[in-house]
């Protein structure tokens, strides 16, 4: 059985906020941008970004909820794909190479592999019949 502990409430309340936050701050506390000032502007706003999607996230610290859960986690996947790919599209060295590259594996582990699978949701309507047009 996989060790999947990563609920929608964990991600919610202990993971969005404070990666927001790490992403702010760290590029300033770390230097980063010794490689070019997109190693420390790529986080910077992808920071900015990841303050705004839980807002509008369908989830416990959602304030606007348009955003089914479904797809901010594929947000995040997506966001772990262009870390992993800015250390080699960028050419990104050092602290900086490394920086991405933990985060974009870190992302895609907690948005993959230790993400705990949601129950599904029947496709039927309040009734159980399907709704037609």
């Amino acid at each position: 059985m996989p060790f999947r502990f990563v609920t929608k409430s964990i991600h919610a309340y202990l993971i969005d906020y404070p990666v927001a936050i790490v992403l702010l701050a760290a590029p300033f506390v770390l230097k980063l941008g010794h490689s070019g000032p997109v190693a420390m502007w790529l986080s910077v706003i992808t920071g900015v970004a990841a303050l705004i999607l839980p807002i509008l996230t369908d989830h416990q610290t959602g304030l606007i909820r348009i955003i089914p859960y479904s797809i901010h986690l594929w947000i995040d996947r997506a966001v772990g794909i262009v870390f992993l790919a800015a250390v080699f599209a960028f050419g990104f060295t050092g602290i900086d190479g490394w920086y991405y590259g933990v985060l974009g594996i870190a992302v895609l582990l907690t948005t993959s592999v230790l993400n705990a699978p949601e129950p599904s949701i029947s496709v039927h309507g309040a009734m159980g019949a399907r709704d037609t047009f």
